[in-house]
């Protein structure tokens, strides 16, 4: 069974979130690849959706939306992107990155919401502290 650390971003809040998820809730993320929609119930986020945006393996190799398949391939990389940074013009390397599809060797999965539920997502994560955001405590504004 695959385990999976989901890093969640909320584009509306600024904040990122990661959740671990394993068991019948990480299957749901096997076999989807970079761009696909996943249902945020998986990590707790009921009436949410996810929008997968990328990932790493254990080594730490990132995951790219223009290599097919689960597998690790070698890309030749002449400008910057995921996985590479140029330090220098004209500069070519070869980077050793993962498939846009989940499988079992990636650790990590990262995404993004892209259409909200009905709850503020610290209060489904259980983050919520009931503080009104005045820091005088008092939980009225």
């Amino acid at each position: 069974m695959p385990s999976f650390n989901v890093v969640v971003g909320d584009p509306e809040s600024g904040l990122a979130h990661q959740l671990e998820v394993d068991g019948q809730d990480a299957n749901r993320f096997v076999g989807k690849e970079i761009g696909d929609d996943v249902d945020g119930a998986a990590v707790g986020l009921d009436g949410y959706t996810l929008e997968i945006t990328g990932g790493s393996d254990e080594a730490g190799r990132p995951m790219r939306g223009d290599v097919s398949g689960p597998n690790l391939k070698e890309v030749l990389m002449k400008e910057d992107g995921v996985g590479y940074r140029q330090d220098r013009e004209g500069k070519r390397k070869r980077v050793t990155v993962r498939g846009a599809e989940i499988s079992d060797a990636v650790v990590q999965v990262n995404a993004t919401v892209t259409e909200r539920g009905d709850e503020s997502v610290e209060s489904l994560l259980g983050l919520d502290d009931g503080d009104d955001g005045d820091g005088d405590g008092d939980d009225e504004e």
